[in-house]
């Protein structure tokens, strides 16, 4: 997989992809992320980006011809399976889009930044726009580097075991259970007997039991879908 993220200020992400399970894809030829800065595509002298919106308000906007240029520039070399806009009025992101992505092979995400980008290329270039959650951030950066995250660590290969993101919350559509490890007593607080005792059948039916206890208890929301 290959993704490629437009931004005002890429340094704001370099590190999320420089460690961990993000850095082990990249090592293993897995996954490839490109940052690329959007006023490397400038206009004029000071490879300006934005400009004042239309109608007057507060907050500027990403202009046109820059990410028109840089779009295109992506395009003549690749085509992408989608090239999705970060932003709070996009449709939220959850698992089962995060899936979706995992079996694609190239993604393009464009980072809004102070008021966002010009509708036209909304209308004339995205196919998917995406919201991490009911609040705002100062740029789309830390939402695609989430987006990201979520996508590749689905990719086969990139975890050590691969059957660990199966069993992760949402996956099901359910909250992942409690999970314990040594030592067995801490503290006086013991670890269920049932999850030494050795019997996976009844241990998977413990996992689901309080894996619906706590989404009942959490996220009923998720049980009414």
């Amino acid at each position: 997989m290959r993704i490629d993220i437009i931004s005002v200020l890429p340094e704001l992400i370099t590190s999320p992809f420089e460690a961990s399970i993000l850095k082990r894809a990249k090592l293993k030829g897995i996954a490839e992320v490109h940052l690329h800065n959007l006023k490397d595509y400038g206009l004029g002298k000071h490879n300006q980006v934005d400009d004042y919106q239309f109608g007057g308000g507060a907050g500027m906007v990403l202009m046109c011809e820059p990410l028109s240029a840089i779009i295109d520039s992506l395009k003549a070399e690749r085509a992408y399976d989608e090239i999705i806009y970060l932003t709070p009025d996009g449709l939220t992101f959850n698992q089962k889009i995060a899936n979706s992505l995992s079996l694609k092979g190239n993604l393009m995400m464009i980072c809004g930044h102070y008021k966002g980008i010009d509708q036209r290329i909304r209308d004339k270039y995205v196919s998917m726009e995406i919201s991490i959650g009911d609040f705002v951030l100062s740029g789309g950066e830390l939402a695609a580097a989430v987006v990201a995250d979520a996508v590749i660590r689905l990719l086969p290969g990139v975890l050590n075991d691969e059957t660990s993101a199966l069993t992760d919350s949402f996956q099901d559509g359910l909250l992942a259970p409690p999970v314990y490890t040594r030592p067995a007593d801490f503290k006086g607080e013991k670890v269920p007997d049932i999850l030494l005792s050795g019997n996976f059948p009844k241990i998977e039916e413990w996992r689901h039991e309080k894996a619906l206890q706590r989404t009942q208890e959490r996220r009923p929301d998720l049980l009414d879908n």
